[in-house]
């Protein structure tokens, strides 16, 4: 009898260590659809949402709507079912952070800022804040106002939220995975002590905006391309920055470019930037009457597709760079993955599967 308790409490032991260990890896989930929608994704394999993009209403954190307050309510509801899952709120994005310059420039601003963000969380019952300002003192969204004035007032920012905040709160930011940025942007040493993690938004690094076609989310430097995920952690390593508090990004979407031609399989050729295309429609989109024939990128270790009928060229994430992202995770010892973002992903069978096995296994 005693012989099967002790064998009962080294399994329950091991059970625990298991669980705890599959907590170590975050996996971060940026959200823009509603609370009922999201019931569908498999929610137990996630640790945080960040729901995107709340708004400035002068130097107050705000709803945008009356929908936005309701869909908050209902993802911090989601917690009674999921008690290791943490709900956060975005401010910012491309394209939304338009008054950041001028905004933050205000050591009054900065502090109404703080005050009222911890007064959603506490009224709420949100986890925390990720700030996506896109971009401190370097261009970003055009026609935005930007100033070199910026990295010291992001530092600011940051600096004042922890100090509203305590310890209670998560306090995060989306950092731009390019080297203009990381080189420019932050003051790393100052804000890190503040920080929980990093989310790095390690897509997007061949934007819509190029006319030559490359990786949008590669996970290593190739010949023609600087650009990569790989590039962007070795720097913050070699910084000191934390590994543990580097979450790496991933995109649950492709971008397509047109008029590219027949030459090299259409990467790294010239082409105007066509369309995004969601995760869970590859299967349309990619369909063998489109024509598109599948590529890997070996050193690159990114995915790609070419369809010489339609002289059409995409760049995504999938299944297999996915595995390669979080290999990569474990061995960096990094704190996890995030993506943008959860509605573009199959409910079931998708990439947050792909994740879950390959971080935890």
């Amino acid at each position: 009898m005693k012989f099967s308790f002790f064998l009962f409490l080294l399994a329950a032991i091991q059970t625990n260590s298991i669980a705890q260990s599959k907590k170590d890896y975050k996996v971060i989930a940026y959200y823009t659809g509603n609370g009922e929608t999201i019931r569908q994704y498999p929610l137990d394999k996630l640790t945080h949402i960040i729901y995107s993009f709340l708004a400035f209403k002068n130097d107050t954190l705000s709803f945008r709507n009356n929908k936005q307050e309701e869909t908050v309510k209902e993802l911090v509801a989601l917690k009674s079912n999921y008690p290791h899952l943490k709900i956060m709120v975005s401010i910012g994005g491309w394209g939304g952070c338009a008054p950041c310059s001028d905004l933050f420039a205000s050591a009054e601003h900065r502090n109404n800022f703080a005050k009222t963000t911890v007064a959603l969380f506490k009224k709420y019952d949100v986890d925390g804040i990720d700030l996506d300002w896109e971009y401190p003192a370097i261009s970003g969204y055009p026609g935005h106002k930007y100033m070199k004035e910026d990295k010291d007032n992001f530092t600011a920012l940051v600096k004042t939220l922890r100090q509203e905040m305590g310890d209670k709160y998560i306090l995060s930011f989306a950092a731009g995975g390019f080297t203009n940025f990381l080189e420019n942007s932050i003051d790393w040493d100052a804000v890190i002590p503040s920080l929980d993690f990093i989310n790095l938004m390690t897509y997007d690094l061949t934007s819509g905006f190029s006319k030559i076609t490359g990786h949008h989310t590669p996970l290593y430097n190739t010949t023609t391309q600087q650009q990569s995920t790989d590039n962007c952690v070795s720097w913050l390593l070699h910084h000191k920055i934390p590994a543990s508090k580097l979450i790496i990004g991933a995109a649950f979407y492709a971008r397509v470019w047109e008029q590219v031609v027949d030459a090299d399989n259409g990467l790294n050729q010239a082409g105007v930037f066509k369309q995004s295309v969601a995760y869970k429609n590859f299967g349309a989109y990619f369909s063998d009457t489109a024509g598109f024939i599948y590529h890997f990128d070996k050193k690159a270790k990114a995915p790609y597709r070419y369809s010489s009928s339609k002289q059409l060229f995409a760049t995504f994430d999938d299944e297999k760079s996915i595995i390669q992202k979080c290999r990569y995770i474990r061995r960096k010892k990094l704190g996890g993955v995030m993506f943008w973002e959860l509605s573009q992903d199959l409910p079931q069978g998708g990439l947050i599967d792909v994740m879950n096995k390959k971080l935890n296994k």
